[in-house]
């Protein structure tokens, strides 16, 4: 995460470790990162903001989606960047 600058580290709960969550603190992110239920002490997290994941995960679920994306048929990232935005132009367009 070193190099990485945000506002908070939203991660799922198989990145719940001591380690990960003081190198964000350190970093001066906030770590949305439900606790695992086996912590003896469950920390608390912004539910709110850890539901935003979800639309994260469901927008690369539908980049899959297309033949061309998932198999990175455009070897250059000068074609392979446009056709993710051609893509998420259209995801845009079908949601709105």
């Amino acid at each position: 995460m070193e190099g990485i600058v945000a506002e908070c580290l939203i991660a799922d709960r198989g990145y719940d470790s001591d380690a990960i969550i003081e190198q964000a603190m350190k970093q001066g992110m906030k770590p949305v990162i439900p606790p695992r239920k086996n912590r003896t002490r469950q920390r608390p997290y912004d539910e709110n903001l850890y539901k935003l994941r979800h639309l994260v995960e469901n927008a690369f679920l539908h980049l899959k989606g297309w033949r061309g994306i998932a198999t990175r048929y455009a070897k250059n990232s000068a074609s392979f960047l446009p056709a993710i935005q051609i893509r998420c132009i259209v995801l845009w367009l079908n949601v709105s």
